[in-house]
């Protein structure tokens, strides 16, 4: 069955092609571009994917790592059963759902960490990107509890005041850090992406 996004009169490419093709959301463009500059996804490797709902991103990672690999995805929002994928629904702020996270990947820590998720935009910089901020600071701590050293970690982010404090801090703890700027992402957007390969602590 295909998953088609509702359009509107300001429909675009991405949008265009991803119900062409019958994708979850238009993000799997996004993380396919990312993949094809930096090579983060290989066959075998553990996963773990935060604000994964509707599932672009896991239909994606899914056959990049192959029947080998493993990939637990999460998000507040509920996600339609996607096969070989293990899925927690909850808010990775709570206790409960990284206590699951965590259970789930004890004695077995994972190659990557992929984080799209997002706040609530406004459209107020002042309040999205120090919210913005907020989940990059959780997905890394996510990273030092169960990310492999050696590992990489792949965050949404938007540019703006503090960014770039927190990407300087995200350079002592990682051996390569670089921003990408997908074509699938609005020009308009403050949303780029953080790639950090080699986790050193």
């Amino acid at each position: 069955m295909k998953h088609l996004i509702k359009t509107n009169k300001s429909i675009d490419y991405y949008t265009l092609k991803t119900n062409k093709l019958g994708l979850r959301s238009r993000a799997w463009f996004k993380i396919d571009e990312i993949q094809k500059a930096v090579n983060l996804l290989k066959p075998g490797m553990s996963v773990v994917e935060l604000g994964s709902n509707p599932g672009g991103w896991s239909e994606y990672v899914l056959d990049k790592i192959g029947k080998q690999g493993s990939i637990i995805a999460c998000d507040i929002l509920p996600m339609n059963k996607l096969k070989g994928t293990y899925f927690i629904q909850g808010n990775c702020f709570a206790k409960n759902t990284l206590e699951m996270l965590y259970l789930k990947t004890k004695g077995s820590k994972v190659n990557v960490i992929l984080s799209d998720m997002a706040p609530a935009i406004t459209g107020i910089s002042s309040i999205d990107i120090p919210n913005s901020i907020e989940l990059i600071k959780l997905s890394l701590k996510i990273c030092l509890a169960i990310l492999k050293p050696g590992g990489s970690l792949l965050v949404k982010a938007f540019q703006g005041e503090r960014f770039a404090s927190l990407y300087n801090k995200l350079r002592t703890i990682f051996n390569k850090v670089k921003l990408c700027k997908p074509k699938a992402s609005h020009y308009y957007s403050r949303e780029v992406y953080v790639v950090a390969k080699g986790l050193a602590v």
